[in-house]
Formats: C-alpha cells, structure tokens, sequence
C-alpha cells in the first residue's frame, strides 16, 4: 500500500506545522495506521531554520501526551511540493504564499478546509499559552476528521 504524504505548513515552522504534525502522527499511531502516512512539516519562511518548536509548542503537545520537541524547523523546498501529496497551510496566507512559490502546484489546501473545518489556524506566536491552547484543539479537530477522511474512523 502506498503510504500517503502530508506536509503541514505554517509561516516559520515553529507553531502551528509542528503541532498538527505531531497531533496527526501521534492519532495515526493510536489508530495502529503509522504504516499508511509519512509525515512532515515546514515553513514558509527560513528564519527559524534547525530551531526547536517554540516552548509553548512543546509544552501544550507535551500536555496532550504528545512529543514534538525532537523536531527541527525547516523551509519549504521546491522538491516538496512534488515529494508530498498534500501540502497543508495553517491560514490563507501561507496558501498564498505557497502559490507564489510553486504556483501550478496542484496539492496545496488550507487545513481548514482539508479537515473540513474551513478555518484559518491562528497564529499563537505573538499571543499567551491560551493561544497556544486554542490552536491546539483546533488542530485536534481537524487532525481527527483528516484521519476519518482517509477511512480511520476510529482514531481518538
């Protein structure tokens, strides 16, 4: 069976990207599905390139029994948007950013509207640990209706 690529992307790949990584990894590994995905996550930009998730990231996955903090920032590169099957962009900037870069891409999507959420994913870096906490369960929700959309109804 061929393994289904996700890329999650936000704009420095510190906040929201490695957090929906790790939600959906981590609800694919309850549901016994970890074989059927390959999953990763970059940035629209390189600022924070090699860098840890933001503490806040960490600390509200970690809350979730969820681990994030061996993941390092990266940048989007051209050969992802051809390695993934879906690139996912937290808010319709980073959509439109992604555009900019790759703009015949075919695979691009708002999480929102992936996840069938239809909404832009906040960025939390400028707020307080309730914005990470919103985002969080946000990106629970859409992680779990991703996963029920490619036929894991069962993933908690």
């Amino acid at each position: 069976m061929k393994r289904i690529s996700i890329l999650f992307v936000c704009m420095g790949n510190i906040c929201r990207s490695p957090l929906a990584e790790g939600i959906f990894t981590h609800l694919a590994a309850e549901a016994g599905l970890s074989e059927r995905f390959a999953v990763d996550s970059a940035g629209t930009g390189g600022w924070h390139e090699g860098e840890p998730p933001d503490h806040r990231s960490i600390a509200i996955a970690r809350k979730y029994g969820v681990d994030i903090s061996a993941q390092r920032a990266r940048r989007i590169r051209k050969a992802d948007f051809s390695a993934f099957d879906m690139i996912l962009a937290m808010d319709r900037d980073n959509v439109a950013d992604l555009l900019r870069i790759a703009p015949s891409a075919g695979n691009i999507r708002l999480f929102g509207d992936a996840a069938g959420t239809g909404e832009d994913i906040p960025d939390p870096y400028y707020g307080d640990n309730s914005d990470f906490q919103l985002v969080y369960a946000r990106l629970l929700t859409g992680c779990r209706k991703l996963l029920a959309a490619f036929g894991a109804d069962n993933a908690s």
